[in-house]
């Protein structure tokens, strides 16, 4: 089993663990629940963001290299061309 995949499961692991925990812990139910909504709300704010910086870091790599395939491509063809006979 590889180590990334093996982090994933441990980690999916910890977070069962800790909301059940938190879920059956000595607090009240509304103030576990009030807790667990201003806690997370941040997290999903930070996950959102950290995708979404990742998806446009990798959307300008394709661009550029989608870039440089069409410049190569382009120099290719006028070479073929200018070197064909006809």
């Amino acid at each position: 089993m590889r180590a990334a995949k093996v982090w994933v499961i441990f980690s999916i692991g910890v977070g069962a663990g800790t909301a059940v925990a938190l879920i059956y812990g000595p607090r009240i139910g509304v103030k576990t629940c009030r807790w667990l909504r201003r806690e997370l709300g941040g997290a999903g704010d930070h996950f959102r963001d950290t995708i979404s910086d990742r998806a446009e870091k990798y959307l300008k790599r394709g661009k550029l290299l989608a870039n440089v395939a069409a410049e190569t491509a382009a120099a290719t063809y006028r070479a073929a061309r200018d070197a064909s006979p006809m």
